[in-house]
């Protein structure tokens, strides 16, 4: 597998040049990224997969269980030229990894207490997608805004908010998405609650819905909002406020560019549409990609955007919100949650009109 080689090559020489003999990855987004998207997770709620990779300059061995192993040679590493090593279920996975690396000085992803933790640091090896990447990432992203659409166009008055959360988890799971952040809130909540696990809450006039789906180890992030009748002036004042802090951030993430320096245009365009303090009530978002967020982009962050870098910011308004997730490119970014059915708002700004999404009525 071309992708699995050319990213193996360039993890060997990013721990050489960091002064390691090895690594060993257990976290589940490095084994994704890593072999192009397979799978290795058995529950979902761990970030932990059920094997560890060992990577040296000549060895990439994959070591799992007796349960494991036969589904991983026969559906995960058919095209994937990795040995395989069983270890039996009762037995420590772990001592039989440490045992192989000898008394080679050997670094980790965080799976393993003794050795050093660069998972952090692997992040400039997921930040920059690959064409085949952002080919499976483009079509991830179009999936979950048409399932996301699909969902909310079928509610109606009085559903409840799990209810939506259970027909968001059917719609994407029958694509093979794993919605693993799952937000809504009605009315109410959404004014008082920025992370709104969901209730038996029942829906009377605004629903927001906040979806991160995984296909692949890939993950796209985005935020969309119902009203049940015509949207009032406050709500439209503040969502128009608030898809255009999200158009001054989308517009300059470029490659090049400083994250901090792109912060704080978001942050002044909170201040020029009146809502100068809701920046500081929830962070603003920052690289996505295989984690729902590499780290939230604070004030000051001086790492530069990359090309063909995935990003998904976050701006919320008391009551509302703007999220999509896009890939940097040189002219402009790409944003990949987009669906031609949902309602738009015009946003100048730049030289040019961005189209993002408006609150849609029903």
């Amino acid at each position: 597998m071309k992708e699995f080689e050319e990213k193996l090559e360039r993890l060997r020489e990013w721990i050489k040049t960091r002064g390691y003999e090895g690594i060993i990855l257990g976290k589940y987004h490095n084994f994704a990224w890593l072999t192009g998207g397979k799978t290795n997770f058995v529950p979902l709620n761990t970030e932990q997969g059920t094997g560890y990779f060992f990577i040296t300059d000549r060895e990439a061995v994959y070591f799992t269980t007796n349960i494991e192993a036969p589904r991983m040679k026969e559906e995960e590493f058919l095209e994937i030229p990795v040995e395989i090593e069983e270890v039996n279920w009762w037995e420590d996975i772990k001592e039989r990894i440490m045992k192989r690396a000898g008394n080679r000085r050997i670094a980790g992803d965080g799976v393993i207490p003794d050795l050093e933790d660069l998972d952090s640091d692997l992040y400039t090896l997921r930040s920059a997608l690959t064409p085949e990447e952002v080919e499976r990432y483009y079509i991830l992203g179009r999936e979950c805004a048409e399932s996301l659409e699909k969902v909310l166009r079928s509610v109606e008055g009085g559903i409840s908010e799990r209810e939506v959360a259970g027909r968001i988890n059917e719609v994407f799971l029958s694509r093979g998405i794993y919605p693993i952040v799952n937000l809504v809130a009605c009315d109410e909540r959404i004014k008082k609650f920025r992370h709104p696990i969901p209730t038996d809450k029942k829906l009377k006039k605004y629903l927001m819905a906040v979806v991160c789906g995984r296909r692949g180890g890939l993950i796209v992030a985005l935020t969309r909002l119902v009203s049940l009748g015509e949207v009032d002036e406050e709500m439209k004042k503040k969502h128009s406020a608030v898809v255009y802090v999200d158009t001054v951030l989308i517009a300059s993430t470029l490659p090049g560019e400083e994250m901090g320096k792109i912060l704080d245009k978001g942050i002044k365009a909170y201040k020029e549409k009146g809502y100068g303090e809701e920046w500081r009530k929830h962070h603003q978002g920052g690289p996505i990609g295989y984690l729902t967020r590499e780290f939230k982009v604070t004030p000051g962050e001086a790492r530069k955007v990359n090309f063909r870098q995935p990003f998904a910011w976050n701006p919320s308004i008391e009551g509302t919100k703007s999220e999509d997730t896009i890939i940097s490119y040189p002219e402009s970014p790409l944003i990949i949650t987009y669906t031609p059915s949902w309602p738009k708002i015009k946003v100048e700004y730049a030289g040019r009109v961005w189209e993002r999404p408006d609150i849609l009525c029903l």
